[in-house]
């Protein structure tokens, strides 16, 4: 697809949007395939590595947004490892996740972003303030109850947070990322 087609398609503006949110050069992607040919979820997921960097290449924000990859990809950084141009489809996928807006991965991005909001203000996961808000958010409330029930129990799900000495750094982590999606 020529520079025009991705321009008439709005390739470009979605390219750039996903670069400058993720920090990475997208376009220089030419699908080598490194990245998918190590990607340990790729056999569960709609799309691999490399065909979801060429769908926001031609500017397909339908088709990326709802990728099942975007909600699978563990993070591992198999494929950033591997990729000749430096290209870290983590973030990419990252990116993404911020990106997406509901639809059937509507649990997912308000889990991934209780996650987040766990780690940005304890510096770590607090499992039970995490799931607590995720499942207020959710509308499960009682989905699992016995599980949760169970893994509290045996002590697996500790009422009060562990904060880590360094929870200053990793909050400036999170302000220096949102100052960045900012300017």
């Amino acid at each position: 697809m020529g520079e025009s087609a991705l321009k008439l398609t709005g390739g470009d503006d979605f390219l750039k949007e996903v670069s400058l949110l993720s920090g990475q050069k997208i376009g220089l992607c030419f699908q080598c395939q490194k990245c998918s040919s190590g990607c340990p979820v790729a056999q569960w997921a709609d799309l691999h590595p490399s065909q979801l960097l060429r769908t926001v290449q031609f500017g397909l924000r339908d088709q990326a947004l709802a990728s099942s990859f975007i909600w699978l990809c563990s993070g591992c950084e198999t494929c950033g490892a591997r990729c000749p141009n430096g290209i870290r489809t983590a973030a990419v996928v990252d990116a993404l996740k911020e990106m997406a807006d509901g639809g059937a991965e509507r649990n997912m991005r308000l889990f991934h972003r209780a996650f987040l909001d766990s780690v940005r203000r304890y510096g770590r996961i607090h499992e039970l303030g995490m799931l607590t808000r995720y499942k207020l958010q959710s509308g499960s409330l009682f989905q699992d109850l016995d599980l949760g029930r169970h893994m509290f129990v045996k002590g697996k799900l500790k009422v009060m947070p562990h904060r880590i000495k360094g929870t200053g750094a990793v909050r400036d982590i999170f302000r220096r990322v949102q100052a960045k999606k900012h300017s």
